[in-house]
């Protein structure tokens, strides 16, 4: 992949790592998908390839996108979801037809339609999305602490209690803000 773009941040679930393909929200925002080939990348590295994907497409995927994590978010949150975010949710999830496929290993793939269409990657991420907030697996969608990033995520943890939405990135971010402040507040003997 091209050193212009930024990396993935992959995660275990499927819903909420389509969300992280927009990281910081709520500060200087990081899209990860800006043009349609990078949706194909997203795509075939959560097992979901497609031939191609059309500007259409990825503005129909980042619709989705926003749509789950609005959704994802409200329920985290214990809100009510919003009607809008899971009409999308919901019209992506019906119109995708991928089946899922058991592999000799035992594991579950998805096999997309015989042109491979964007829409039934969507849809695959829409029903996983569909699934997580309907309580369906064990886990609890919980948002990101870092003020600027707040992104939706699955906590699988046993005391469901996590903070951040990736360790390595805002968590790390938030431990070393916290050392530089407490360092600047109690410096050490001069050396």
């Amino acid at each position: 992949m091209p050193a212009a773009f930024p990396d993935f941040r992959l995660g275990t679930v499927l819903a909420t790592s389509f969300t992280g393909t927009l990281s910081e929200r709520q500060g200087d925002a990081v899209e990860r998908i800006p043009v349609p080939h990078r949706l194909v990348d997203w795509l075939a590295v959560n097992g979901l390839a497609v031939d191609s994907c059309t500007p259409a497409q990825l503005d129909l995927a980042r619709e989705l996108r926003e749509s789950i994590h609005a959704a994802a978010t409200a329920a985290a949150l214990q809100d009510a979801l919003p009607a809008s975010a899971v009409r999308v949710i919901n019209d992506r999830s019906a119109q995708g037809r991928a089946a899922a496929i058991l592999t000799p290993e035992g594991t579950r793939r998805w096999q997309l339609g015989a042109a491979s269409c964007v829409a039934d990657a969507l849809g695959v991420i829409a029903a996983d999305a569909i699934g997580i907030i309907a309580g369906e697996r064990d886990g609890k969608l919980a948002l990101c602490a870092s003020p600027t990033c707040r992104a939706a995520f699955f906590d699988t943890s046993r005391s469901r209690t996590r903070r951040w939405c990736d360790m390595n990135t805002c968590g790390n971010r938030q431990k070393k803000a916290r050392f530089h402040a407490n360092h600047r507040k109690n410096p050490g003997p001069a050396e």
